[in-house]
């Protein structure tokens, strides 16, 4: 299911020719425009879920976290953050799942 107004749905159908880290047949990677890190990329399924809680689908769940480990193994990036915000309250301002992965360089810690 694709959303039309979508921008993560247009990427991750190839609308915008943008470089893909990592594509599957459910799941793409690539780079946020706007990175909070010097490495910071985003995993996204193709299929418009508008968050985490809405994927019923475990098969994309562990495609989805198997992603997170091919992306920062292809980069060499040894440790990072993952963030996943879920509603507008949270910081989620693309509707639309996706996995946020942040390293490169020492992170503010947040919560242990």
């Amino acid at each position: 299911m694709k959303k039309d107004d979508c921008i993560f749905c247009k990427i991750a159908n190839g609308e915008f020719n943008t470089e893909f880290i990592l594509e599957t047949d459910k799941i793409v990677a690539f780079r946020d425009i706007n990175p909070q890190a010097p490495e910071h990329i985003l995993i996204v399924p193709k299929e418009h879920f508008e968050n985490i809680v809405s994927i019923d689908d475990k098969e994309l769940f562990c495609e989805l976290l198997e992603g997170i480990k091919k992306v920062t193994e292809k980069i060499g990036l040894k440790e990072f953050r993952t963030v996943i915000n879920t509603g507008k309250q949270a910081g989620q301002t693309v509707f639309h799942t996706h996995i946020h992965i942040l390293g490169g360089k020492e992170l503010k810690p947040t919560f242990d």
